[in-house]
C-alpha cells in the first residue's frame, strides 16, 4: 500500500450558507494537512484532494458523519505523495460552471445511470450516440471508442454545441460520460429539460469504469486526463490498449502534455520528446520566437 491517497468526490445537496461552510471546511482541511481543490456552492460540494492515508480516512469519516454527505461516494487512488501543491476551498455559484439558460437540478432529475458493465454493453450498440462530456483537450488524450469529440474548450459551451450538433437527435439513445461523473449529472439533467428523451450517463465516470474488475477499462483508448500533477492516468487494463494522443507539431503518438514555455501563452499541448526539444517546449514557432526574442 502507498502512504498517500487521492480522493475525487461530489454531492448535489443544498448548502444554506456556502460562504460560512467554505471557511469552516478550509480550516478542517488545513488541520488534516490535505491539499487539493474543493468547491462549495448552494447546490453542493465538488472536490479532489490528496493526503496521508490517516488524513484522508479522517476526512471521509467526518464527511460521512454529516447527514448532507452521508452517502457521498469517494473515488480513491493510491499515491507516493501529494499530487497538489496547495489546498484551495472556494465558494462558487455552481459546482461546475455551466451557466445554462433554463433550470435543471441534478439532485431531482438526471440521466439514467449505467454501471460499468451496462455501459460496456450499451456503447457497443449501433443505435447509440456516445457523447464525451469533457473538453476537447481532455478528449485528445483519451476517450471511449466511437465517442463524439466535443468542439468545446470549456464546459459552459456545451448547451450551444449540443443544440447545434444534437438538436435533431432528441429521441436517440445518448450516452454521456466524464471523469468522475459530476459534469454528466449537470449535462444529462439539462438535456432532459431541453427535451432529450433517452439520456444515459456512466455512473461514477471514467475513473470508476477503469477500476471495474469485470470490464477492466475495455474500449477506452489513451489515458484519462486528470486535474492534478499526474495529468494522465491509465484506464484500459486489457491487452487491447491504444495511444490516441498525437504531437501538436509532428503528429507522432504521445501521451505527454506540456505547458507552453511562453508564459503569455501557457497553452497546454501534447508533444513528443523530439519536438519538445526542437521547439524549446513551445506550442508553436511563434511562441518559440517570442522566447528567443526575450532571451
Amino acid at each position: 500500500m502507498k502512504p498517500y491517497l487521492i480522493l475525487l468526490y461530489y454531492k448535489f445537496v443544498a448548502i444554506d450558507d456556502p460562504a460560512a461552510y467554505t471557511k469552516e471546511h478550509l480550516a478542517f482541511c488545513k488541520e488534516l494537512g490535505l491539499q487539493g481543490r474543493i468547491l462549495i456552492a448552494p447546490e453542493g460540494i465538488n472536490g479532489t484532494a490528496s493526503g496521508t492515508r490517516e488524513a484522508c480516512e479522517a476526512y471521509m469519516a467526518a464527511m460521512h458523519a454529516d447527514p448532507r454527505f452521508a452517502d457521498m461516494v469517494f473515488k480513491i487512488d493510491e499515491s507516493d505523495g501529494h499530487v497538489f501543491q496547495k489546498i484551495f476551498v472556494r465558494t462558487k455559484a455552481e459546482l461546475v460552471t455551466f451557466r445554462a439558460d433554463h433550470p435543471h437540478n441534478p439532485a431531482e432529475k438526471t440521466g439514467t445511470y449505467l454501471s460499468p458493465a451496462e455501459w460496456h454493453e450499451m456503447m457497443q450498440r449501433d443505435d447509440v450516440l456516445i457523447v464525451d462530456g469533457r473538453t476537447d483537450y481532455e478528449y485528445d488524450l483519451g476517450h471511449f471508442r466511437k465517442a463524439i469529440r466535443p468542439d468545446v474548450a470549456s464546459f459552459r459551451e456545451f448547451p450551444t454545441w449540443i443544440r447545434e450538433h444534437l438538436g435533431d437527435k432528441k429521441d436517440k439513445p445518448i450516452l454521456t460520460y466524464c471523469t468522475g461523473g459530476i459534469r454528466c449529472e449537470k449535462l444529462s439533467a439539462w438535456m432532459l429539460e431541453e427535451g432529450f428523451t433517452n439520456v444515459y450517463q456512466l455512473h461514477g465516470g471514467i475513473v470508476t469504469y477503469g477500476k471495474d474488475p469485470e470490464v477492466k477499462g475495455d474500449l477506452w483508448d489513451g489515458q484519462c486526463y486528470v486535474f492534478d500533477e499526474r495529468v494522465g492516468v491509465e484506464i484500459n487494463h486489457t491487452p487491447d490498449k491504444r495511444i490516441v494522443g498525437t504531437c501538436r507539431h509532428c503528429g507522432a503518438p504521445t501521451e505527454v502534455y506540456y505547458d507552453c514555455a511562453n508564459v503569455v501563452c501557457h497553452r497546454q499541448f501534447l508533444a513528443c520528446d523530439t519536438c519538445v526539444e526542437t521547439y524549446h517546449e513551445c506550442c508553436s514557432t511563434e511562441c518559440m520566437d517570442v522566447i528567443a526574442a526575450v532571451s
